[in-house]
């Protein structure tokens, strides 16, 4: 597919009222919604449209608090460029795969001690007694 750079281009906006800025969000909402089996399609993806969705879900959710209209603003502006990307095949699969990485890594340890512990390797010495 060739890539088109004004494809699914967007002017940024402005919006005077909570009503447009919250049918905004749902118009980005419902593309990535809608485009998520044709993003596992253009990525050869392991994971299922359903994944996708919840992830947008997700980061949709994670931003629902801001009250203030202009965060707003600026919130959608990034939805908007970050489809326009990924739709556009401007990111690799990394990128995409970045999204679900903090579901798959094991929480970091806090101190010196803790990571020094995590790193021993037992199993030679589970061996060794076996």
């Amino acid at each position: 597919m060739t890539t088109i750079p004004a494809r699914l281009a967007r002017l940024t906006q402005s919006s005077p009222t909570w009503d447009v800025a919250r049918q905004r969000s749902r118009s980005l909402y419902r593309m990535w919604y809608r485009s998520a089996p044709e993003i596992c399609q253009l990525y050869a993806l392991n994971i299922p449209a359903h994944a996708i969705r919840a992830k947008v879900r997700e980061e949709f959710e994670k931003n629902r608090h801001v009250d203030d209209i202009k965060a707003v603003d600026v919130l959608l502006l990034k939805g908007y460029q970050e489809y326009q990307e990924t739709l556009n095949c401007w990111k690799m699969d990394s990128h995409l795969m970045r999204w679900f990485a903090n579901e798959e890594l094991p929480p970091r340890p806090d101190g010196f001690l803790e990571a020094f512990y995590l790193s021993r390797d037992d199993s030679k010495e589970v061996q060794a007694t076996a």
